[in-house]
């Protein structure tokens, strides 16, 4: 069982940034896949960003937001820049085993999600 904890999240204003961090239990936390989603009042849980054997972005965040993990720290991080009203939403950590991992960009993917994260952006 891997036990994910997100922080970071927080109000902000159009145009700022924020770094989100995802904390794993998990030891051999190298060995997993990681991803963002978000969830909108109203809207389907949005694939984010993901980061296994390569990085994977949703067409609406690219050259914005970026994945990255340290794997000293069993922790994944999204740092979100140039924030939009628009993405604003409850932000989630998931993991999978990055063996058996397939379609890295939907939720039914991951095994292990953690309790999310707000982030509001103001206009």
């Amino acid at each position: 069982q891997v036990r994910l904890v997100e922080s970071g999240g927080g109000l902000v204003q159009a145009g700022d940034s924020l770094r989100l961090s995802c904390a794993a239990s998990e030891r051999t936390f190298s060995g997993y896949a990681m991803a963002w989603f978000r969830q909108a009042p109203g809207k389907e849980r949005e694939f984010v960003a993901s980061i296994s054997w390569s990085t994977w972005y949703g067409d609406s965040v690219k050259g914005r937001f970026t994945i990255s993990r340290d794997n000293d720290k069993n922790t994944v991080y999204l740092q979100m820049n140039s924030l939009k009203p628009d993405d604003t939403a409850v932000y989630y950590c998931a993991a999978a085993d990055r063996r058996t991992l397939v379609r890295a960009t939907i939720p039914r993917s991951y095994e292990y999600w953690g309790q999310g994260t707000q982030v509001t952006v103001s206009s």
